[in-house]
């Protein structure tokens, strides 16, 4: 008699109702937004926060390079040496005190130019600083060559290089923040979901051995039902616990964006980086433009089935893995010399996904890791929104699949051993033995 459903049943009613999993689920995504806002305000209040630095220009020429904005105030010391303007800046509660020295030659400005502080100052401060008096200097030495500064700028061409498949395909550079945003996100969250549900599983299956009730459940269900009830079951927990936390999550943080009046859906960081990329004047038009070019040119459909394939796919491949290191050993301690060699091919793919699959997505190395059963969830996830052919996406999915049931094939032999071994921490050597009776 078939008695998976009633494990799977079983399985996931026993993680519902658990009063930690409850109140996990309805905490994890308030401490998370409380996280998020707190962050977000102390950011912003490190964003208003208005900076004061003394500027002692003993050459002359930078009276008109700092103006004041809204984050900076510039505040010109004269008639002093620069041991008593660094005593006036200690005293005024400067942010810093920027001293020009006297100079022979336009060349040798950049040895007579330091910045004076109590503490490290911003690097942001810093480079601003830099590009200014840069400019300014380099517009002087251009004078003192005879040089007309303003037919230079006028001269001036800014290119925008026009992207387009072969195929007449348009894209754009926000084309790849795209790409690379599906990418991280698909392969960082398979990666966390194995690592949270597989030590789940891992746990559940050690405390049922531990607590011998898995000799009275053994005595009428397979082994192998057992534990792919488990995973199952585990893993349909896992996804109500999650979707549970993305519409709680969602709905808290647009009541808290509302009360706070902060947003917490823009970070600074992403506004500065579309700054970068638009050409001027095109303002809103050319994000709206871009950004609807960038969705239109996604795989949007090949996108969601692929992530659902390998996301299941991957998931149950490592949770098999860690259902059978829960039925070796007696309690999770004894875990860490089997977890590593499961744990390292999924940072391995992170890494290769990282540093490899965005640079060149077709490359060898890509292409080879999107094929290895381990490595493929997260590293073809990443790899299609790129543009994969089908038929790469196919095999690689082929090997997933038939990974997965010799994985389960082979973790069911020692899971059908380990869960009856009691008082005895297994070595590599005995698990091969157990996966050979």
């Amino acid at each position: 008699m078939n008695h998976l459903p009633l494990i799977i049943k079983r399985e996931y009613l026993t993680k519902v109702k658990n009063k930690s999993f409850i109140v996990m689920t309805i905490l994890s995504p308030i401490i998370m937004i409380v996280l998020i806002a707190v962050v977000a305000y102390l950011s912003q209040l490190n964003n208003d926060k208005v900076r004061t630095v003394s500027v002692l220009d003993e050459s002359g020429l930078v009276q008109e390079t700092f103006k004041k904005s809204d984050k900076t105030t510039y505040h010109f010391l004269e008639n002093m040496s620069l041991e008593e303007a660094k005593l006036l800046s200690k005293e005024t509660a400067s942010y810093g005190l920027l001293h020009i020295g006297k100079f022979d030659t336009i060349e040798t400005v950049s040895d007579h130019v330091k910045f004076y502080s109590e503490e490290s100052p911003s690097l942001t401060l810093i480079s601003d600083l830099e590009n200014k008096l840069e400019k300014t200097f380099t517009n002087i030495k251009l004078q003192q060559q005879d040089i007309d500064i303003d037919l230079i700028n006028a001269s001036k061409i800014r290119v925008e290089i026009a992207q387009e498949s072969f195929e007449g395909e348009k894209t754009s550079k926000i084309d790849s923040f795209a790409k690379l945003g599906f990418g991280i996100a698909a392969g960082y969250l398979l990666f966390m979901f194995i690592i949270i549900y597989g030590n789940m599983i891992m746990r559940s299956v050690i405390e049922e051995k531990t607590s011998r009730i898995i000799e009275i459940i053994i005595s009428s269900v397979k082994p192998v039902q057992l534990m792919l009830g488990k995973i199952i079951g585990t893993s349909l927990a896992g996804i109500t616990q999650f979707v549970i936390w993305m519409i709680f999550g969602g709905l808290l943080m647009t009541i808290v964006s509302l009360v706070i009046g902060i947003n917490l859906f823009d970070t600074a960081t992403s506004q500065q980086e579309f700054m970068q990329l638009a050409p001027q004047g095109s303002g809103f038009n050319f994000y709206f433009e871009s950004f609807k070019t960038a969705m239109q040119n996604l795989p949007l459909m090949n996108l969601i089935i692929a992530f659902i394939l390998f996301f299941i796919g991957g998931y149950l491949l490592f949770s098999s893995l860690y259902a059978a290191i829960g039925a070796a050993v007696d309690n999770e301690t004894d875990t860490q010399q089997f977890l590593l060699p499961i744990i390292l091919p999924l940072i391995l793919a992170v890494y290769i996904g990282i540093f490899t699959v965005i640079e060149d997505p077709h490359g060898t190395v890509s292409t080879v890791f999107s094929f290895i059963p381990f490595t493929s969830p997260v590293v073809m996830l990443m790899r299609i929104p790129f543009g994969v052919p089908l038929w790469q996406q196919l095999v690689s999915l082929l090997l997933l699949i038939g990974s997965f049931m010799f994985t389960v094939w082979f973790a069911a032999k020692i899971y059908r051993v380990g869960i009856l071994m009691y008082g005895k921490k297994p070595s590599y050597k005995e698990l091969i033995k157990w996966i050979k009776y």
